[in-house]
């Protein structure tokens, strides 16, 4: 924690014992009026107040500059822990087989002290015996997802953070410098890795000591626009030759909002996408009028929406295709007797209008209560390892996301897990089963992370490392009574 010394210096300003009526004499703190100008000796001391103030603001975000360097720098020590384990694991594994088969071949007594140091390893193999990854793969996923949960962060964040961090504990130390004396911030060094990186790994030594100066006098947005421009400048390959390859990268993502909204981003080529936003644009524009209370803006949200839902493309697809969407209502709310909010699946709460409206009618909307219909299949027991379509649907309402400690991957495209694993006795039952997406699924079948399935679908995780973690389900399900298994016939 090196980065925290050199802050060392920084004066603290005791705003709680700030004196306010001393320094107000006649006008508000740091306001000069005209009654007060006159003072030349208020004057100065209200500005060095300010003065002050805005000093303590700035020490404190060189603070959390220098604790971004400190973390990145623990952040890569995990990195390096986890490979180093697991290829001396590794190795160790090789050791060992190398001694079983000497023995079998009785050549024993001409072992080397490579064999007889087989047992020498402190290394514990965070993947499974027998997993079917390599040493650097497990030591990737097992970094990634300890991240992950110990930090409160999505398994991408982690991946983003970890490689920002293996870059500046290496490559661009001298950003890394910077970062911990608070000359800048981690938004700064984020954009400058992300902009160096996509350069020839001969010319981002160069770029960054170009470009580290611009980052200490300029706005994170603007220092963004100046890397880019010098890394256009710089780049050997070609803008189409580049543009081809991150075509690739296309997308479309969905993310919830609060009060019941949402919003959709689309990563397209520009020129595409600056097509959709002027069709869209055209369309809202001509249905404006003196009897159209909407605004412009909304118009275009409401055109967009009516060619997503109800449109087809040119080629047809689409013609027929609504999408289904589960929303649980509560039965009073469904009633009309209570006003607590539905549930949207994948986003949260919805207002009791909004539910009651979708339950009533909507034929592309799921309808369910809170409590499951009767006569849903709730255990098959060891007789079917495959989950029966009424009972993983249930799972899925209650689930929602993928229960692997911190995923939002949606439930609907995840895989059933046997939280006791089939092959080791476990049932086919409500109470044993999970969505899990297929990278966390591989992630508990490769690796030694464990899970316990608590009463109401409560995940209990441990980590590779010891270290517990929890995952609730979206809807808490437990039936009353107990369900016993089917009989064997």
């Amino acid at each position: 924690m090196d980065s925290l010394a050199d802050l060392s210096d920084i004066e603290a300003f005791d705003i709680e014992n700030l004196d306010i009526e001393e320094l107000d004499d006649g006008g508000a703190l740091g306001v000069v009026t005209a009654e007060t100008s006159g003072d030349a000796a208020s004057v100065d001391r209200r500005m060095r107040i300010l003065a002050e103030l805005v000093s303590a603001a700035a020490s404190a975000d060189r603070l959390l500059a220098a604790v971004s360097a400190a973390r990145a720098e623990a952040v890569d020590q995990v990195r390096a822990w986890c490979l180093a384990n697991e290829l001396a694991a590794e190795r160790d594994r090789a050791r060992r087989a190398m001694l079983a088969q000497a023995v079998e071949q009785g050549l024993t007594a001409d072992l080397d002290s490579t064999a007889e140091s087989a047992g020498d390893s402190e290394a514990v193999s965070a993947g499974v015996a027998g997993s079917r990854w390599d040493a650097l793969e497990i030591a990737y996923r097992t970094a990634i997802s300890e991240l992950a949960c110990a930090l409160h962060i999505s398994q991408a964040s982690a991946s983003n953070l970890l490689s920002q961090s293996e870059a500046l504990a290496g490559a661009y130390t001298a950003s890394r410098t910077a970062l911990a004396s608070g000359q800048i911030s981690y938004a700064h060094a984020r954009v400058l890795i992300e902009q160096a990186n996509s350069l020839p790994e001969a010319a981002r030594v160069a770029f960054e000591a170009e470009m580290l100066p611009e980052a200490k006098r300029l706005t994170v947005a603007q220092f963004d626009r100046t890397a880019r421009r010098l890394r256009e400048k710089t780049h050997p390959e070609s803008i189409a030759a580049r543009r081809a390859k991150s075509q690739a990268d296309r997308t479309l993502v969905f993310e919830p909002a609060a009060d019941g909204m949402g919003w959709l981003h689309s990563y397209q080529q520009l020129p595409v996408a600056q097509a959709i936003y002027h069709r869209v644009s055209d369309m809202a524009a001509s249905l404006q009028g003196p009897d159209e209370p909407r605004t412009l803006a909304q118009l275009r949200a409401d055109v967009l929406a009516a060619l997503m839902v109800d449109g087809v493309t040119p080629a047809g697809l689409g013609r027929g295709i609504r999408a289904t969407v589960n929303v649980t209502v509560p039965v009073l709310t469904l009633l009309g007797r209570s006003d607590e909010p539905g549930h949207l699946e994948g986003c949260g709460p919805i207002d009791p209008e909004t539910a009651r409206e979708l339950a009533a009618g909507a034929p592309s909307f799921t309808r369910i209560l809170v409590h499951p219909e009767t006569g849903v299949m709730l255990s098959v027991g060891r007789n079917q390892y495959r989950v029966p379509k009424d009972l993983r649907r249930l799972l899925v309402i209650r689930d929602e996301t993928c229960r692997f400690a911190g995923c939002n991957r949606p439930a609907a495209r995840a895989e059933m897990d046997h939280t006791h694993e089939w092959q080791a006795d476990g049932i086919t039952r409500y109470d044993n089963l999970a969505s899990l997406c297929a990278p966390d699924h591989r992630l508990k079948t490769q690796t030694n992370w464990t899970a316990t399935q608590l009463p109401g679908g409560v995940l209990a995780w441990t980590a590779p490392s010891g270290l517990h973690y929890r995952s609730d389900p979206s809807v808490p399900f437990e039936p009353p009574g107990i369900v016993a298994d089917p009989p064997p016939f």
